[in-house]
């Protein structure tokens, strides 16, 4: 039997917690499609890593942690931590697409944006890891 204290869930926060979940697996599946991309060397992946000066490994690396992080937002306790971390990655490609390919930036920061939802919508269960 549990020691913690239940809490009542309205209608509207479990609307709320689906429609955040909805996000998470959409979002999750977004990356998983990025990151392969990344792994297979297709367009515009290749040219673009090349073009930023950085190559393949820099390319694996994303790929590797858009990978994680699409993991990480189908586990529960790590789903805020992923969302975060997804924003400080998205701001990244948001400022790449703007400074080095000067426009561009649309879906790199609707990405940021909806990882930022995820972020704010799961602050609790990153704020219980921050407390461990």
């Amino acid at each position: 039997m549990s020691t913690a204290p239940r809490t009542r869930q309205t209608a509207a926060g479990r609307v709320g917690n689906v429609a955040l979940w909805v996000l998470q697996v959409a979002v999750a599946g977004f990356f998983l499609m990025s990151a392969m991309g990344k792994f297979t060397n297709a367009e515009p992946a290749a040219s673009t890593f090349e073009a930023i000066g950085f190559g393949d490994w820099f390319r694996h690396l994303v790929g590797v942690l858009e990978v994680a992080g699409a993991a990480g937002l189908l586990v529960p306790r790590l789903a805020g931590l992923a969302g975060l971390a997804f924003v400080g990655l998205m701001a990244g490609a948001t400022l790449t697409e703007l400074l080095v390919f000067g426009g561009g930036a649309v879906l790199p920061l609707v990405t940021l944006v909806l990882c930022a939802v995820i972020a704010w919508g799961r602050r609790e269960s990153t704020a219980a890891l921050a407390r461990r």
